[in-house]
């Protein structure tokens, strides 16, 4: 532009002013735009989180519905006895089948009498005498140990005082 045209230039710089005005309105719409996309989002993962836990619910409702508390403690009641069964069952089959055995107190009473018999035996039978071999007893003075400590050599000094008193 030439330094004359002062009009031309006006116009210009309103030209530009329109233009950086429409782009800051672009903005803002294409921002409002962005938000409420974000915001559609959003609320459609909300409502697929609440018909999920919806669906939950009324799962454990139906699931509570077949079990109550009362067919629990019913439940838990007939396993008790069935396992009370089951351990009877388990004790009949584990009872032995050899008649003898079904006198067994009258046994251990009669093993016991016969234990007491072997003892009164041995009580009775004359202990026997048994040879010990033992060694001679030193009738000289001890040898020297070499390299005797004070200590180790009173020791042995007391120990032959000893052996002199027996």
């Amino acid at each position: 532009m030439a330094k004359k045209d002062k009009k031309g230039a006006l116009f210009s710089l309103k030209r530009k002013k329109l233009y950086e005005a429409e782009i800051d309105k672009i903005a803002n719409i294409k921002m409002t735009l962005e938000t409420q996309v974000m915001n559609l989002e959003s609320a459609a993962q909300n409502a697929a989180t609440f018909q999920a836990m919806n669906a939950g619910k009324n799962a454990m409702s139906n699931i509570r519905e077949d079990t109550n508390i009362d067919k629990v403690d019913d439940l838990m009641d007939e396993i008790k006895e069935e396992m009370e069964m089951a351990d009877e069952i388990s004790n009949a089959l584990a009872q032995p089948v050899d008649p003898l055995l079904q006198d067994e107190d009258d046994l251990l009473a009669e093993l016991q009498e016969l234990e007491a018999q072997d003892v009164e035996d041995e009580l009775l039978m004359p202990a026997k005498a048994e040879e010990v071999i033992l060694p001679d007893v030193p009738s000289g003075e001890l040898p020297k140990i070499p390299n005797a400590t004070k200590a180790e050599e009173a020791e042995l000094k007391q120990l032959e005082a000893e052996l002199a008193g027996l």
